[in-house]
């Protein structure tokens, strides 16, 4: 089995019950950028605790790699929260999620990493699965579709970056960094960009009161969600971990689907099975 590859599927069900957050606080009506800033603000907390307990909180030149890490992390996620403000969580969930795609073909062409047939596979049926998810999305009208249109393009930004992002890790630990001091330079930066952005936007650091309970859940999922990937990173490759720890798409459609009522139909079935399998092929990779 592919080394870091329990580490990857911790990170998976993180992130899937994270994007559900992010749904759920735009439902709320909950401003994107508060939601962002209050959100790092927990995340450098929970990351700092989690370098010093484990006491990997070892800082170096490696390290500074987690800014360049939080530019795009911070570009890719603050622009996946405004898609969800106008569009539906198992359809923009999926398509954030191939972020991994990016991920897979810089790792491959840029740190050399190898290219088997398990991990094709698992990657090729990856994307299947999400096509299989996409599927009958109706826009309806003019207005509706415009307005999908604005929330597929914040989606693709967000995909990019983070695909970005994720390799930009992956840099980091070669170099020599640790995990938590990565995420610990990465939140520090983000916890300036989103509290300046915040403060620009509302003229004060002011965020509404329902901002907390979903920023400090997603936090939470998130903190974990990251931590978890960047151990497996550190033990195995970017290319076939960052795929399955993206695949949280899976769990977004299925609680979508059950505790959102989004719409489920057999074409979406099929895309969840087949996303089984790319699990099960990259897991052999």
């Amino acid at each position: 089995m592919t080394p870091g590859i329990a580490f990857a599927l911790a990170a998976m069900v993180c992130y899937g019950l994270a994007d559900l957050v992010y749904k759920r606080s735009a439902m709320s009506g909950v401003p994107p950028h508060q939601f962002m800033m209050v959100q790092t603000w927990f995340f450098l907390s929970f990351c700092t605790l989690y370098g010093a307990a484990s006491g990997t909180l070892i800082f170096t030149a490696a390290s500074l790699w987690g800014l360049a890490a939080g530019v795009f992390a911070f570009t890719g996620f603050y622009n996946f929260a405004q898609s969800l403000r106008l569009g539906s969580v198992s359809i923009n969930a999926p398509i954030f999620r191939l972020s991994f795609t990016v991920t897979a073909a810089l790792a491959v062409m840029v740190l050399g990493e190898p290219m088997n047939a398990p991990k094709a596979l698992g990657i090729g049926l990856a994307l299947v699965a999400v096509w299989l998810l996409l599927a009958g999305a109706d826009a309806g009208g003019a207005t509706a579709r415009r307005t999908m249109a604005a929330s597929l393009v914040r989606v693709l930004v967000a995909t990019v970056a983070v695909g970005i992002a994720n390799l930009l890790y992956k840099v980091g630990l070669r170099a020599g960094a640790t995990p938590a001091s990565l995420l610990v330079v990465q939140a520090s930066l983000v916890v300036m960009m989103s509290t300046s952005l915040a403060g620009s936007i509302d003229g004060a650091i002011r965020p509404v009161p329902s901002t907390w309970r979903f920023a400090v859940a997603a936090a939470t999922l998130l903190s974990t969600a990251f931590v978890t990937l960047l151990e497996g990173l550190a033990r195995g490759e970017a290319s076939v971990l960052v795929p399955v720890a993206q695949m949280g798409f899976v769990v977004t459609a299925v609680v979508g689907f059950v505790l959102l009522r989004e719409r489920f139909t057999p074409r979406k079935g099929a895309g969840l099975v087949v996303a089984l399998a790319a699990l099960a092929s990259l897991a052999r990779a």
